[in-house]
């Protein structure tokens, strides 16, 4: 099942509030930039250069990032605009490192809230 729009950034104004007002964390695999938002869910977006690759491997790079979200929704706090930039290397990467790479950056659920611990 997919995301309800609710939770998805669709906007380019709510993707600019977030890159303008946010805080950005970097790892190998990703960039992040989270802003608190007052709302009682988190929604997220990604974008994905053209230059990391074929429409296939950007797709790819998309499923995944939407999967790692959508199986580990409960570990991530509520309240946050959250944007999600991979690179290159995260079409080919092992699923599980990935995942547990983008859950280290993400705000967690059982830190208390909205802490970003």
């Amino acid at each position: 099942m997919g995301f309800p729009r609710a939770s998805l950034l669709v906007r380019r104004a709510e993707y600019d509030a977030v890159y303008r007002e946010g805080r950005r964390r970097s790892s190998r695999e990703f960039a992040v930039f989270l802003r608190p938002n007052r709302l009682e869910l988190s929604r997220f977006g990604w974008s994905i250069k053209k230059a990391l690759g074929s429409a296939v491997k950007r797709n790819r790079m998309r499923r995944r990032i939407r999967e790692i979200i959508r199986l580990h929704r409960q570990e991530i706090a509520p309240g946050w605009d959250i944007v999600i930039h991979p690179r290159s290397t995260v079409a080919k990467a092992n699923f599980s490192s990935l995942s547990e790479e983008l859950l280290k950056m993400l705000p967690r659920a059982s830190a208390g809230g909205n802490s970003t611990a």
